[in-house]
């Protein structure tokens, strides 16, 4: 299957008085890298967000956002740190005995302190600190998203298929007419090497059929049959990973590189000044085809 990267997604859905609103966007990436930014009350089923993340999409760098939005009247805590006050306190402290502040502590300057102080909704501890159904709806929302996201992905990835498809045939094109320069140029190589040898004087001709072998494994080396066929064999297995059900982007980048070692072993053996043409105009369409596969997932 091929499928973009790059992708964009944003989803509400209010229930009970509560709002939630995920806003999804990707881009391309070697690997799986989400940014998942949430409100601090839903830390406790962020690992659960990032799983289903994780079950939808296999490379991207994925830059996700939820907001929740509780009614006025909901049950509210009022958390302190009181392990982050005390050190604060002890700072403090050691400040005042060295003469650098003077003073107290005061419950307004505990509450100016970032993190010590923390006003949110009441916590559910039988849902591990988000209420049952905010963590079903969080998820939910959630969900959505990501099937938008994916579904965004996957109209991308048909018009990426589409350009990738006629790159592909572009460059077979050129491999059939690599072939027929290849094969061109060794005949017309074998003919030369035939008439410099007929041109020489008689006593330095040496045994007509021994000559003859010379002659057929210095042809040989200029051989591109074994690369032809690797080259066609990569054809194919590309269209089976684009008509296969797994994301397979990594696989069809592989596969690039294995199919420009091939063609410049191809320009390296092959004879013939249109060979040589032939096959940096498929270096080129085949640099093309690498960066479009730079945006499959």
């Amino acid at each position: 299957m091929i499928r973009s990267m790059t992708g964009f997604a944003s989803i509400s859905r209010e229930e009970d008085g509560q709002k939630v609103t995920v806003t999804a966007k990707s881009v391309n990436h070697r690997f799986l890298d989400l940014a998942l930014k949430a409100p601090q009350a839903l830390a406790s089923i962020e690992g659960r967000l990032r799983a289903l993340v994780q079950q939808r999409l296999t490379r991207g760098r994925i830059e996700m956002a939820v907001s929740l939005e509780s009614p006025a009247d909901q049950a509210r805590e009022v958390v302190l740190n009181e392990v982050l006050l005390e050190r604060v306190a002890l700072a403090m402290e050691t400040a005042r005995a060295k003469g650098l502040i003077t003073g107290t502590l005061t419950a307004s300057d505990v509450l100016r302190i970032p993190q010590v102080l923390e006003i949110r909704h009441a916590a559910d501890p039988a849902s591990g600190g988000v209420a049952a159904p905010t963590a079903a709806l969080v998820e939910a929302v959630v969900g959505d998203a990501l099937d938008a996201l994916v579904a965004m992905r996957d109209t991308e990835g048909r018009f990426l298929r589409t350009d990738l498809e006629a790159r592909l045939g572009t460059l077979a094109a050129f491999v059939d007419d690599a072939e027929r320069q290849a094969r061109e140029g060794q005949h017309h190589l074998a003919a030369r090497l035939r008439e410099r040898l007929a041109a020489l004087p008689s006593d330095l001709q040496g045994d007509a059929a021994a000559m003859g072998q010379e002659i057929v494994r210095f042809i040989a080396r200029s051989d591109v049959d074994e690369e032809l066929v690797r080259l066609r064999g990569h054809f194919e297995h590309w269209r089976g990973l684009a008509d296969g059900p797994e994301p397979c982007g990594r696989k069809l980048d592989f596969l690039v590189q294995e199919m420009h070692r091939e063609i410049n072993t191809i320009g390296s053996k092959a004879e013939g000044g249109r060979a040589t043409e032939v096959v940096i105009a498929a270096k080129a369409e085949l640099e093309r085809v690498r960066e479009q596969v730079q945006n499959v997932e």
